[in-house]
């Protein structure tokens, strides 16, 4: 993934993801709906495979996840600026999501080449940058969003336990089948190779 080419197909293809889901637009599988919303593994794997392009490519993911936000809201008719989810705790999903971005980046950083600990390290920066993401957005949603009347210590810890693992099983999930896509794109690469010959 060194070239301009592969990083912009990477870009399109993952920008994809996130609208398309975050959009939650059914699907043709028949009964199957919507997908979950891929946007928490989109900036998680584009801070991965974009980490030379963030400066531009993050304010790029994020300003597509409002505009989305903003298509979904008004088009049920509701004015964007007075929807519950657009409160003062909506702004903390940019260093949520950042949260997930410097997740990927660091993994690409120092992967190695052990597939064990590469996994490992796969693995641990999911988790934390999840874990990171869900305390600011769900916490910020929790403490400053008018929908909760009185909050409390004990309320927060249920609404956050209540969420955390759906929110980290959908992320791996869309993680674990990029991890597969990228094995089988180097493997056909491999295969396509000339014997012999490295890459440049």
């Amino acid at each position: 993934m060194n070239t301009t080419f592969q990083r912009a197909l990477v870009l399109m293809l993952v920008a994809a993801l996130l609208v398309l889901t975050r959009l939650h637009l059914p699907t043709t599988f028949g009964h199957i709906g919507p997908l979950p919303d891929a946007s928490w593994a989109a900036f998680f794997i584009g801070g991965y495979y974009l980490r030379t392009w963030s400066r531009w490519a993050f304010p790029l993911f994020m300003a597509a996840a409002v505009v989305v936000d903003y298509i979904v809201i008004s088009g049920q008719g509701i004015n964007f600026w007075t929807h519950y989810c657009v409160s003062p705790a909506y702004w903390f999903l940019l260093p949520a999501y950042g949260a997930l971005w410097l997740g990927g980046t660091l993994l690409r950083r120092y992967q190695t080449e052990s597939h064990g600990r590469t996994l490992a390290l796969l693995a641990g920066s999911l988790l934390a940058s999840v874990t990171v993401c869900h305390l600011l957005s769900q916490g910020s949603f929790y403490w400053l969003s008018p929908v909760v009347s009185e909050p409390t210590l004990a309320g927060w810890w249920k609404n956050f336990s209540d969420w955390y693992l759906p929110y980290l099983r959908v992320a791996a999930i869309y993680v674990g089948l990029a991890v597969i896509v990228h094995v089988i794109v180097e493997q056909v690469v491999r295969l396509a190779r000339p014997h012999g010959r490295t890459a440049d």
